[in-house]
């Protein structure tokens, strides 16, 4: 398999965080690598990778990294895909990476999601990717229903909870 989805994380520490979006991924049948890469202790790799990302034929890269939070950028920097980026609460409850990566200069754009948000960082992917495959639109579809299903289940749930003085 080739993957058409690459998870970069700016070290191990992220993965619990990182996982949801392998999850997701696998869930979805994404083939997708992960793997570890530092913007400041390996450059030399993140350039390679950067730039070879796209003729390894990976479609989106979903960056994760903490504190500074350069990883992002840099490779969004040396390469025309899509990047996502991933802010992890590593200090300063995750605002330092938020804003690190949020805060591109012109030209380099970075879609961002939430701190720890790597389940919505691998949806996005899975959307960009499904511009162009009607497969992975009806996947994003159910995945939707079924998310309104659980909401439709808790409801119901929550009205067979009794309080004196619940009015629902």
């Amino acid at each position: 398999m080739t993957p058409v989805v690459s998870i970069i994380m700016g070290s191990t520490s992220d993965l619990p965080v990182m996982e949801k979006a392998a999850k997701l991924l696998d869930e979805m049948e994404i083939p997708f690598e992960i793997q570890a890469l530092s913007a400041h202790r390996t450059p030399t790799e993140v350039e390679a990778f950067a730039k070879g990302a796209k003729g390894r034929g990976v479609k989106v890269i979903i960056a994760a990294a903490g504190m500074a939070a350069h990883l992002c950028g840099v490779i969004a920097s040396m390469t025309t895909l899509p990047v996502i980026g991933v802010p992890i609460n590593s200090s300063l409850d995750g605002m330092d990476a938020l804003l690190a990566i949020v805060q591109m200069p012109p030209g380099i754009p970075v879609a961002t999601v939430g701190i720890n948000g790597a389940l919505n960082a691998a949806i996005l992917a899975v959307q960009i990717l499904s511009v162009g495959d009607e497969s992975h639109q009806i996947k994003l579809a159910n995945y939707k229903e079924d998310l309104k299903k659980k909401i439709v289940k808790a409801n119901e749930e929550l009205a067979l909870i009794h309080y004196k003085y619940k009015t629902n």
